[in-house]
């Protein structure tokens, strides 16, 4: 009894000490943008954060996030449904290939592919829009969303598929309406994870949209904004990484425990 008392305090006080650890910083970027704006009277302040609005407009930029982010997840999961689902249930010629070139695109270092992305979409005219973010993660997120669906679908019973077909459903109709219904924690799981890595996306946004500031993404417009002169003020750039924060700490917050709980099922299973 004494052994597993001193085991939970200790377990206890380290994941302490480790939240302790993570949470320091974001709690001082915090402190630091309430401090005010340089040449204002002393005390807590939220003066930096109405400069940081104005001054660096990330309106359009959050915004911009959102709609790359979004249809990046959107598209990707239905790409990967399908695909998962086709790799895991049917005999696909050149199935194994397929698993190989998707392991390759999953642990290929993406800064490696930036120049050639930039030369293909200059000549098609589609740098300094959208497209330039959204198609290019969309390709680089497929990869890590087959091979996840693919394991969840492989792990579904095949006793129901062959109920599924035995009532007539076409292949299409089981995905639908019998394995999509329980593959919501998996879908959830991949659906967080493909936002946070889009919304934070950098080095992408950075070489392929350099110009056109209503198409700039939060990442990229914080870096400029902290950058320029006129963001010298530490409280006003600190409040800038708050607002550019926030978004992605609220997501998730709501979906954590859909995010947990996927990824407790995916080890059980």
């Amino acid at each position: 009894m004494r052994i597993a008392r001193g085991e939970s305090i200790a377990t206890h006080a380290l994941l302490v000490v480790a939240a302790v650890i993570a949470a320091f910083p974001l709690v001082s970027i915090v402190v630091s943008s309430l401090h005010g704006v340089t040449g204002s009277s002393g005390g807590l302040s939220f003066a930096s954060y109405s400069t940081a609005w104005t001054n660096g407009r990330f309106g359009s930029a959050l915004l911009s996030s959102a709609l790359v982010s979004v249809t990046v997840v959107v598209v990707t999961v239905l790409l990967a449904c399908l695909a998962g689902f086709a790799l895991a249930t049917m005999r696909v010629p050149g199935g194994r290939l397929i698993l190989g070139l998707l392991l390759l695109g999953l642990v290929l270092p993406y800064e490696v592919t930036v120049l050639p992305l930039y030369e293909l979409l200059a000549g098609w005219h589609l740098v300094d829009t959208y497209w330039a973010l959204i198609l290019p993660q969309i390709a680089l997120s497929v990869p890590l969303g087959v091979l996840w669906m693919r394991s969840f679908f492989a792990s579904v019973p095949t006793e129901l598929l062959e109920a599924a077909r035995i009532d007539g459903t076409s292949r299409l109709q089981t995905l639908r309406l019998v394995v999509l219904p329980v593959a919501g924690p998996a879908i959830a799981t991949l659906s967080t994870v493909l936002f946070l890595f889009t919304w934070n996306e950098f080095l992408l946004a950075l070489i392929l949209v350099p110009d056109n500031a209503t198409v700039q993404t939060v990442p990229l417009a914080l870096s400029f904004f902290s950058g320029a002169a006129r963001s010298s003020d530490p409280a006003v750039t600190a409040a800038a990484a708050v607002l550019v924060a926030l978004p992605v700490l609220l997501a998730y917050a709501l979906l954590q425990r859909r995010l947990i709980g996927g990824l407790t099922e995916g080890a059980v299973k």
